[in-house]
């Protein structure tokens, strides 16, 4: 699918493909499957919109795999298991992880190694459930944009 803009066709990758790590699969059961995929979704179209706009790895397959995910909230799945949960007192600090290579239309591979989690737990009073995973996927968007796959 191409996207047009008065008569300029943007940028935009070839593939973006998300999966979970086996290691962090039994972590994503206890989240929520439905969840999950969701997040798996949000951080798909994050990615996609971003690289698009900032005409960043045109023709590049991102081949991602969250290695962590950790909500702000309990989530349905959470609050169904442990009903002592509270779904607006019950606050941590959330985030999310990444590894996984990005293959550029040339060929070459770059690995793709990408965190972010609320530095503080007042960061994330207000906060919704995903609320800082979509920082994670927002901030790791605007790294490979930037042609930063690695954090340091």
């Amino acid at each position: 699918m191409t996207i047009a803009t008065s008569g300029t066709a943007l940028a935009q990758p070839q593939a973006i493909n998300v999966t979970i790590a086996p290691a962090f699969a039994e972590k994503a059961k206890k989240l929520g499957e439905r969840e999950v995929n969701d997040q798996i979704a949000d951080l798909t179209r994050t990615l996609n919109r971003t690289l698009t706009r900032e005409n960043a790895l045109e023709g590049a397959v991102l081949d991602l795999v969250i290695t962590d995910l950790v909500p702000n909230r309990p989530t349905m799945q959470q609050l169904t298991d442990r009903p002592g949960l509270d779904a607006m007192r019950s606050v941590s600090i959330g985030g999310a992880a990444f590894e996984g290579t990005i293959t550029m239309a040339d060929g070459t591979k770059q690995n793709v190694k990408y965190d972010y989690y609320t530095p503080t737990i007042q960061d994330s009073v207000g906060s919704t459930v995903w609320t800082d995973a979509s920082r994670a996927y927002s901030r790791l968007a605007a790294a490979l944009a930037a042609g930063r796959y690695v954090k340091r």
